[in-house]
């Protein structure tokens, strides 16, 4: 796009009037206010575009292979591993890295921060993919998508915590696509619509939290299902919600650090000027919230060990590779955003939020599969699972990519009808 902006002034669209005074049509929003060849042209010497057909040239059949010969055709799952990497990534790592949408929801519209408006609207469309995509990951796992519902509907659990994370995980979907709702109402020209979404808001925000608070720490109450299975220094009967909702803080806080400067450094073009000046201030002011989660996190992992008395498993081998997973995941970056903020050193920042957020995956990882039968034997994913949640991922990213193209995010809409 770089290319076509210097010798294109209408472009990037801002508003719904070109230069000549005519109003550009949704057809033409779409395009990007580009022909068929000019968008032709730039998604061809996109190298991205080339790497993402390779994943889905061989991800779709893969895909194509679960759905007709079943789940065992592409993955190692048995009874003794249920968990793989669709839930173990999809569900379990991508639902805390996208929390970033009710908190950062809270702090504008709850707590007045309005020095964090030009980054909400990007933590709730991080926070709305990342659960829409968390339920496709679950769905290639469970397969047979008309029977998603019956649970919810029809056979009623009301005890049982898989249940309660379905409904919440349901109606906070509802609660984010009316959030991001405004972005779309602003880039379609319907200001009523807007309006509506507005006067909701303040309720829109505490349905938030209330149900990222309980479906976050469900999560982690999934795992007291299986007691004896989980590593006993992975799972605290008592204190394993708590660790999840605490751990999902700063894993969605550092997911709109990473996601922000990707943004900033890759699509320059379309964020605006607001965005790009305020965004390191806003990048150190995330940090502090990350480090106070981080510091909360780890007194509660030592008081879940005390409570339990599990000291000796430290002593283990199992108890090094603990040690390694809070030394690398939380110790180090949680200095590193402690300097951060202390010297407003922001990329230092950064480089902690990305080592936070491939630790938070690495921890739901190490809890839902490496640490799981850690007295039987360890299972190694099946390379055509991991390929297929490559390419989910994948379809993830160009969702993301293609709504910030396009609905005003990191940017602001200039013009109303």
């Amino acid at each position: 796009m770089k290319l076509f902006s210097k010798d294109r002034p209408e472009i990037p669209i801002v508003n719904h009037l070109k230069n000549d005074g005519s109003e550009w049509t949704v057809k033409e929003k779409l395009w990007l206010g580009l022909s068929i060849p000019e968008y032709k042209k730039q998604f061809l010497r996109n190298p991205i575009n080339w790497f993402m057909i390779l994943i889905f040239a061989i991800g779709v059949p893969l895909l194509m292979q679960r759905y007709l010969f079943g789940l065992g055709t592409v993955t190692h799952s048995s009874n003794d591993y249920p968990w793989g990497l669709f839930l173990g990534f999809g569900l379990f790592a991508m639902v805390p890295l996208s929390a970033s949408g009710f908190m950062l929801g809270t702090t504008v519209e709850l707590f007045g921060r309005k020095d964090f408006k030009p980054i909400e609207r990007l933590a709730l469309l991080n926070g709305l993919l990342g659960y829409f995509f968390a339920v496709l990951f679950l769905e290639v796992d469970l397969g047979m998508p008309w029977r998603l519902p019956y649970p919810m509907f029809v056979s009623l659990g009301p005890a049982a915590v898989l249940f309660l994370v379905a409904w919440h995980v349901a109606t906070y979907l509802t609660v984010q696509v009316a959030e991001v709702l405004p972005a779309f109402f602003e880039w379609i020209g319907w200001l009523k619509g807007k309006r509506v979404i507005k006067k909701w808001a303040i309720g829109l925000t505490v349905s938030g939290i209330i149900l990222s608070t309980l479906h976050q720490g469900a999560l982690g109450a999934l795992f007291t299902y299986a007691p004896g299975k989980v590593h006993p220094l992975w799972l605290s009967t008592n204190f394993q919600w708590i660790l999840f909702f605490c751990s999902s803080i700063f894993a969605g806080l550092s997911m709109v650090i990473v996601a922000s400067t990707l943004i900033r450094n890759f699509m320059a073009w379309r964020c605006d000027d607001t965005f790009k000046d305020s965004l390191d201030t806003i990048t150190v002011g995330l940090a502090k919230g990350s480090s106070i989660a981080m510091i909360t996190y780890l007194v509660i992992k030592i008081v879940a060990i005390a409570h339990d008395q599990e000291w000796e498993y430290l002593l283990t081998g199992w108890g090094s590779y603990y040690f390694l997973e809070l030394g690398v995941a939380v110790v180090l970056p949680l200095f590193m955003f402690a300097i951060g903020v202390r010297n407003h050193y922001v990329t230092l920042i950064r480089f902690a939020a990305f080592i936070a957020a491939i630790g938070i995956v690495w921890n739901r990882l190490n809890t839902s599969l490496v640490c799981y039968n850690w007295q039987l034997y360890q299972e190694i994913p099946h390379w055509k699972e991991v390929w297929i949640t490559v390419t989910i991922y994948a379809l993830y990213f160009l969702t993301y990519r293609f709504i910030v193209y396009r609905l005003p995010i990191v940017y602001g809409w200039k013009g109303e009808k």
